[in-house]
């Protein structure tokens, strides 16, 4: 899963440094060798096979000790169409069995192996890795399979040359050759192991000194080896790209003049999310010292638990549940990370997933095909990818090494009987495999709170667009749009249309609050140049007939089939299908499925019937209609669940069915086809249904989720009702009520499906306690918005001076409008005593607006210079920085040096120079989480004046790295509380003395730069 494809043979280079010998190119500019091989010169020449002609090279690093050294090329070693131009590690592995591990290589540059006098030429060996072989002396041993040459007595070693020579498992590298052992008769070379090299401190400080970012490469466990499993892995790396880098962009390949697919990239929007608050959190100190003894900050799930991008949360939580809407871009989210993780090209905030191997698990085609859920050694094949079968063992072998990405999409498509049963066929995989990185994409109330918690999944809610989003899928649609019309002139001046709509029309904005309806809005904007449908029902009605109607007439297709469907054939047909999988439970279906609903319907339908077969129908329907398509071999679906769900509650209204809709009123999978029912109701039929769902809410018994699902399902179905009696208006808005304000989760998101329309029947909050008003803030942040902007200024003074409310205010300033929101709701606060969260650059330049902001937590990769100016004006006593991948230093806190008394850095992960820290006069506590500390460091800290607190959570130490404590006795007021990191990794603990607390690991070990 490598994203360099070069062979082994292409990345092993010759090296002329003090002597002739071999190399492995790591990166695309840097090449491994021996210390020996380079000796004390600075410079080493390096020649690449095929190639005429030397390359000079830096000596940036050498260790005698290990007989190891790194060379950095002033230019790429190798390109062309087996290597990616972007600078990616090879995959490094370290041998964590005892047992011999066969099938590895060698290759290099030996004296044996010239010709035509002393030409150079590679040669390539296969043996076994013997781990136990050397282990004493922290050798790698390496037993040739056969003999590679004849001892010469008295002259130099036919192997002369070798050292520095990789030697891979497949495509990782496990270490270097170094020397050939007298007395064995050239039948074994001992080597520097990988894992020696890459944890070297200085060698990790170089790489993360570069300008340019590269990460070091990352250490991986190797178990065994299978010989087919690397060219396997190839294969299935490019069946998985092939499979899901490519996707149709709704509205423009129904409009376009090419029918063809787009680059996942360009469909592909970076989603916000929202982490679910977690009660009960683990101090990061021992219970032995008082939390509030250190006035710590909230812990990270606290800072994080407002809105982020979703890359930054899968980032840093290796088992996710992800909750998230119909057509909200799970599906897309899904593909998008199979196709750069398997490619390696994901950016540094998920950069841990690079070369995992993805597994995407598609739940309803399992249900569809009737297959139970998968063993390890079935996941490879349950996406029915283009690619032979997979080596005896493969899967599990990358599960137990720790390299699989598991992405198990649609667990809502799971029958509710079967869901318990997904949980243990889940539970027992990650038990089995406790490495696995995994997600989980699931409907938001599909499943209870918590669900999988027990596995140590953690929850995140993808959140609906809020405007700014809007305006940025908007424009990734148009930008898309040009790429296929030639009247680029055209779109520019619809996108500027559909931009201003967006922006006077509330009731627009809160239509295109997913991905995918979004997507309909851009294509009817563009196919009705600039008209659009008011309501819900309408956009998809009037999608339905730009598929069934349009897309073949503006292609000039004829009839191929020898078909030809009206727009309401077409739906009348499409319609049974899509009924017959709702009653079922369904979202695939077979050929022979397909074919019997056809043919009960074309007993009514004469015309059709007389134009050909069930088999010519269902062939013009998935090649014409744009709504179906075949998901593998046989089996087909919807091309979206919500136009399957749309046609099939078409087809229960017109078959006179509504009892039998209400009558699942309480089965959450139903609730979606129930609200697109309202739309085909007519004036007699929607107060039924109304009134049906009432009915069923006040049979629930007392309040709870259930009741106030059903009370939002029927006001969404009366909400852009072109008509209904004021009675059942009535109606809905006393059951609205009497749910509000919100008790529990899953009650707030129900009510915020209701979006901006919620907002006149929240009561006012001056009249409600503290905990509600709290409910209402959660709900007022999720609907967003401008609209919301005034309903939260009320909150903000009703609520000021209370700590939590100010809190929620303030965490989700990113839902709303930056300038908007902090000249109405956050100058009302008392910004004193309450953190300011801020998640992107917009908010950072409204800072100037809230000069009384004393605490704010900036959460996100955002560049230091925008740090730095936003500071600069400000009298901070607090400040936070978390998950910040471009901080490497902190100069954009000098800004703020006068008045800043605490400063918190967590999981910065290129933080690498405390430089500034002494220019910070006023800094009292620093809490440092997740951060690269060296002893180095500690000098810079105990440099700074006033500081008086210290603490060191989870510190990021490399290899056997230990942290020497000594350069703090200069700063004799200083006390220091160190958590997460084993005791024997800590020297000069004496020079503190009593000044220092040391909170034992509790069942984890300090984590590993690898």
């Amino acid at each position: 899963m490598s994203p360099f494809r070069a062979s082994p043979g292409r990345r092993a280079v010759a090296v002329m440094g003090q002597c002739q010998g071999s190399g492995a190119i790591i990166t695309a500019t840097t090449v491994l060798t021996c210390a020996h091989v380079v000796g004390s010169a600075h410079t080493a020449a390096v020649a690449l096979p095929g190639r005429t002609g030397t390359v000079h090279c830096q000596v940036v690093w050498s260790n005698p000790r290990l007989d190891a050294a790194l060379l950095q090329s002033p230019k790429p070693l190798l390109s062309g169409a087996t290597w990616l131009l972007k600078e990616t590690p090879v995959p490094m592995c370290e041998v964590t069995s005892d047992r011999p591990l066969p099938h590895c290589e060698i290759v290099g540059f030996p004296r044996i192996q010239r010709y035509e006098g002393q030409k150079l030429d590679a040669d390539q060996y296969t043996g076994t890795v013997l781990p136990l072989a050397g282990i004493i002396r922290k050798t790698m041993t390496f037993a040739f399979d056969q003999p590679p040459a004849v001892e010469a007595p008295g002259g130099p070693s036919p192997l002369a040359g070798l050292s520095g020579s990789p030697v891979y498992s497949g495509n990782a590298l496990l270490g270097i050759v170094k020397e050939v052992p007298q007395g064995r008769n050239h039948l074994r070379v001992e080597c520097v192991p990988a894992g020696l090299v890459f944890t070297d401190p200085d060698l990790l400080d170089w790489f993360a000194r570069r300008s340019d970012n590269i990460a070091p490469p990352r250490l991986e466990r190797l178990r065994k080896t299978h010989p087919d499993d690397t060219h396997y892995e190839e294969e299935y790396g490019e069946a998985l790209r092939a499979e899901y880098r490519k996707t149709k962009i709704f509205g423009l390949d129904e409009l376009s003049r090419n029918d063809t697919e787009w680059d996942l990239d360009t469909a592909y929007l970076s989603l916000e999310a929202r982490p679910q608050s977690r009660a009960g959190r683990r101090a990061p100190v021992d219970s032995a010292v008082p939390r509030d003894y250190w006035n710590l900050p909230t812990s990270r799930e606290e800072h994080g638990s407002g809105p982020q991008q979703i890359e930054e949360l899968l980032g840093t939580r290796p088992r996710v549940l992800l909750r998230g809407d119909a057509g909200a871009g799970k599906t897309t989210l899904i593909w998008w990370l199979a196709a750069h993780a398997a490619a390696g090209t994901l950016d540094d905030r998920l950069a841990q997933l690079n070369g995992l191997v993805p597994f995407v698990i598609p739940l309803r085609s399992l249900r569809a095909q009737g297959d139970g859920f998968p063993s390890p050694a079935q996941l490879a094949g349950v996406s029915r990818l283009m690619i032979d079968a997979a080596p005896v063992g493969w899967a599990g072998r990358v599960l137990a090494d720790g390299r699989a990405l598991l992405l198990v999409d649609g667990l809502d498509e799971v029958p509710q009987e079967d869901r318990e049963e997904a949980h243990r066929w889940l539970s027992r995989l990650v038990h089995r495999f406790p490495l696995t990185r995994c997600l989980v994409t699931v409907r938001p109330l599909a499943v209870a709170p918590d669900w999988l918690a027990s596995e140590g999944f953690e929850e995140l809610s993808l959140l609906p667009l809020h405007d700014e989003g809007i305006r940025a899928f908007s424009a990734a649609w148009h930008r898309a749009a040009r790429l296929d019309d030639e009247d680029v002139q055209g779109i520019d001046e619809l996108e500027r249309g559909l931009r201003q709509q967006f922006d006077l029309n509330p009731a627009l904005r809160d239509l295109a609050r997913t991905p995918l309806l979004c997507a309909v809005i851009c294509a009817l904007h563009r196919l009705r140049q600039g008209f659009l449908p008011e309501s819900r029902w309408a956009l998809y009605r009037s999608a339905l007939e730009m598929l069934l109607g349009q897309r073949d007439k503006r292609r000039r297709v004829g009839t191929p089939e020898g078909i030809t469907l009206s727009v309401e054939e077409s739906q009348q047909l499409l319609q049974r299908i899509a009924v017959w999988l709702v009653r079922g439970g369904q979202t695939e279906f077979t050929q022979d499925q397909a074919l019997r609903q056809i043919e009960r319907t074309l007993d009514g339908m004469p015309k059709v019937r007389r134009q050909g077969k069930p088999e010519q129908i269902l062939i013009h329907l998935l090649n014409r209609s744009g709504l179906l398509q075949e998901r593998s071999a046989g089996s087909f679906q919807f091309t979206h669940r919500t136009f399957q769900d749309f046609l099939a509650a078409r087809e229960f209204i017109e078959g006179d069915q509504l009892n039998e809709l209400l009558r699942h009123a309480t089965e959450q999978e139903w609730h979606d086809v129930l609200l697109l029912a309202a739309g085909h109701c007519s004036r007699r039929e929607l107060p039924v249904l109304v009134t049906g769902l009432l009915t069923a809410g006040r049979q629930r018994g007392t309040r709870g989720s259930g009741r106030t699902g059903l009370y939002v399902l029927a006001a969404l179905c009366a909400q852009h009702a072109a008509w209904l009696d004021q009675l059942t208006h009535d109606r809905v808005q006393d059951a609205i009520l009497s749910v509000l304000p919100p008790h529990s989760l899953s009650e707030l998101h129900h009510l915020a499906r209701l979006g901006s329309q919620v907002l006149p029947l929240l009561p006012a909050p001056e009249e409600l306690g503290i905990s509600e008003r709290g409910q209402l803030a959660e709900l007022v942040s999720v609907v967003g918005g401008s609209s919301a902007v005034p309903y939260a200024r009320r909150l903000a003074l009703a609520a000021r001076g209370e700590p939590h409310g100010e809190y929620l205010l303030t965490r989700d300033w990113a839902r709303f409008p930056p300038e908007e929101y902090a000249r109405e709701v956050l100058s009302g606060l008392d910004l004193a005593n309450t953190i300011v969260y801020l998640t992107n650059e917009a908010q950072l330049a409204q800072l100037q607006l809230l000069p009384h902001a004393r605490y704010v937590g900036v959460t996100g990769s955002i560049a230091p210079t925008v740090l730095s100016r936003a500071l600069a004006t400000s009298e901070l006593y607090s400040l936070s920085l978390d998950n910040n991948s471009l901080l490497t230093d902190l100069t954009a806190v000098e800004g703020c040096a006068n008045t800043l008394t605490k400063l918190s850095v967590e999981h910065c992960t290129q933080l690498a120079d405390f430089t500034a820290l002494p220019a910070l006069t006023s800094l009292t506590e620093l809490n440092l989480s997740r951060v690269r500390v060296r002893t180095a460091d500690l000098t810079a800290l105990a440099r700074a004046p006033a500081l008086r607190r210290l603490l060191l959570n989870n510190p990021v130490l490399v290899g056997d790295e230990s942290l020497d404590l000594s350069p703090l006795r200069t700063a004799p007021g200083l006390k220091v509380l160190i958590s997460e990191v084993s005791e024997h990794r800590l020297t000069g603990r004496a020079a503190l003395g009593e000044r220092l607390t040391v909170s034992h690991p509790r069942g984890c070990n300090c984590p590993e730069a690898h």
